[in-house]
């Protein structure tokens, strides 16, 4: 159900422009491609279908748990990918499976006391693309045998406190609480691929999904849908082994899968959203100051500082306090 705007009050957040890309599996359809780049086709639909020009926006807030390996930045790497000015800032964070929604949520405070006008958040991953770690090699390995560490599995789905430890354990244990059995859990599983393969053939996600160019050998290939539901094999799922406990209920079915993606949201007030988003102020009122954000091309990074000096002197819209 969409709302309008002239639903809400002034200075409701409200979201005008989301897109995600198809999920890819792991080692899939999006296995050439990083996580910003996945990340640079989200963004560059969210602000597309929120009819807003690429410079309105202030701030870029983009989820990112495995960052190893891609360059420094991964989310200002995206946005510039996604079309976004080199002026614009940018801010990778990683809280773990609640990465991209602390993204939205730090869109939204930081909306809310008019820091700026417009902001985009949302989160990427390429599962695929962690490499991985030779934890020792910095200062050299003497003798004897040692460890290769998946970055996947070390920063992702391991818990920190008991190393070795996968998270899919912890939902071993929540099953065992609440007596769900395994004949439980792969009916739900079943269903739930049966609910994603119907609302794939019927269109239901075509709205919310940008399609991903991916270069091939034998040429350009457009991936339009999720790829996990396309592939499942339901007559198969009975069978598996346990994933994460030899006696255990959850299987690979039933639990959570590797994929690669992203997905972005445009957030403003829902003032903003009647009136071109400029930076603008209450007539009558005194000017309010904000605490500026800028971004900087790589080769006069050592004057970053400077171009925010102007913007911190700008007024901030609907800033509770002067």
């Amino acid at each position: 159900m969409t709302a309008s705007p002239a639903s809400f009050s002034d200075t409701d957040i409200v979201i005008t422009g989301a897109a995600r890309t198809p999920m890819g599996a792991f080692n899939g359809d999006f296995a050439s491609l990083s996580a910003h780049d996945l990340g640079g086709v989200a963004i560059r639909a969210a602000v597309e279908r929120a009819g807003i020009a690429p410079e309105a926006v202030g701030e870029l807030f983009m989820g990112n748990c495995l960052m190893a390996g891609q360059g420094q930045a991964p989310a200002r790497q995206a946005g510039f990918k996604g079309g976004l000015p080199k002026g614009t800032g940018a801010v990778t964070l990683s809280k773990m499976c609640g990465s991209g929604m602390k993204a939205a949520m730090l869109a939204h405070d930081l909306l809310a006391v008019g820091s700026h006008d417009v902001i985009v958040a949302g989160g990427m991953e390429s599962m695929t693309n962690a490499p991985y770690l030779l934890n020792k090699g910095r200062n050299g390995y003497r003798m004897g045998h040692d460890k290769v560490y998946d970055h996947m599995m070390l920063d992702g789905p391991e818990d920190a406190y008991e190393p070795g430890r996968a998270m899919g354990t912890f939902g071993e244990d929540c099953a065992a609480h609440y007596s769900f059995t395994r004949a439980q859990q792969d009916a739900f599983a079943i269903a739930s691929v049966q609910r994603a393969q119907a609302a794939t053939e019927s269109g239901a996600f075509r709205a919310e999904i940008a399609p991903v160019t991916v270069k091939t050998r034998a040429g350009e290939v457009v991936v339009e849908r999720d790829e996990g539901p396309a592939k499942a094999r339901l007559d198969k799922i009975a069978q598996l082994k346990p994933a994460f406990k030899k006696d255990g209920t959850i299987t690979a079915a039933s639990s959570s899968s590797i994929n690669d993606g992203a997905a972005a949201l445009v957030l403003m007030r829902a003032a903003t959203a009647r009136t071109p988003p400029t930076p603008r102020r209450p007539s009558g009122s005194p000017p309010r100051r904000s605490r500026p954000h800028a971004g900087c091309w790589t080769r006069p990074a050592g004057r970053s500082p400077t171009s925010t000096c102007g913007k911190s002197t700008r007024p901030s819209p609907s800033c509770p306090w002067p």
